[in-house]
């Protein structure tokens, strides 16, 4: 749902009242017959291998999307050469055709994360920390020093993937700026899909972000 900028007035609603301004379960023509997926990444033989969260299927990566997933994996891995994945492809037999990665980090249980499935966008930055998590309740804001924000939220659309959240509630200008671009996260060395900027009464914060379960996009 596109929701101009001149409604903002959501955010005179209770907290959380808004709807939710993104519709999870939309599917473009381009993921037909695909699927996203977690799991382990793992390296052997010169090879790809991706495993699935709570799945015993060792699948081999072919990268149809030229995502570059080979050299992020190389550039991430650790000791054990396994890293965490998010990814978007298309199940062949024992092959994935890969056509999206949206995160891969170095991480032994994000496939047990409870709030991944909830979420609709997070976005986290550094120097001073901060991290936004989006569902269709609301968007929540926590920045080092400060007292968790929850707000509600409206989107505008942009073109060509980037889109704008924002709110006035709390008597604060809060904004959320979003684009489809390679970002890496200068902490943990993650690689997400988007950038991410937070506005917040003019002060500008940059990060780095990617979409959760309950965004099929």
């Amino acid at each position: 749902m596109r929701v101009a900028r001149s409604l903002i007035v959501v955010a005179l609603l209770p907290l959380f009242a808004a709807c939710q301004l993104f519709d999870g379960q939309r599917e473009s023509a381009s993921h037909v017959g695909q699927a996203r997926m977690q799991g382990q990444l793992t390296a052997a033989d010169g090879k790809l291998v991706f495993q699935p969260c709570q799945d015993q299927r060792q699948l081999v990566v072919n990268d149809t999307g030229g995502t570059s997933v080979l050299q992020e994996a190389a550039t991430l891995a650790d000791e054990q050469g396994k890293l965490f994945a998010d990814v978007r492809g298309k199940v062949v037999g024992d092959r994935l055709d890969l056509t999206q990665l949206y995160r891969v980090e170095r991480s032994g249980t994000a496939c047990d994360d409870p709030n991944f499935k909830l979420l609709i966008l997070r976005a986290a930055g550094h120097g001073p920390e901060w991290n936004v998590k989006v569902s269709g309740k609301g968007m929540v804001i926590e920045r080092e020093g400060q007292p968790p924000l929850a707000v509600p939220y409206v989107e505008e659309q942009l073109g060509d993937g980037r889109f704008n959240l924002s709110s006035e509630a709390n008597n604060q200008r809060i904004e959320l700026w979003v684009a489809p671009q390679r970002c890496v996260d200068s902490s943990t060395g993650s690689v997400q899909h988007m950038s991410a900027e937070l506005r917040i009464d003019g002060q500008v914060q940059r990060g780095c972000g990617y979409f959760g379960g309950s965004r099929n996009d």
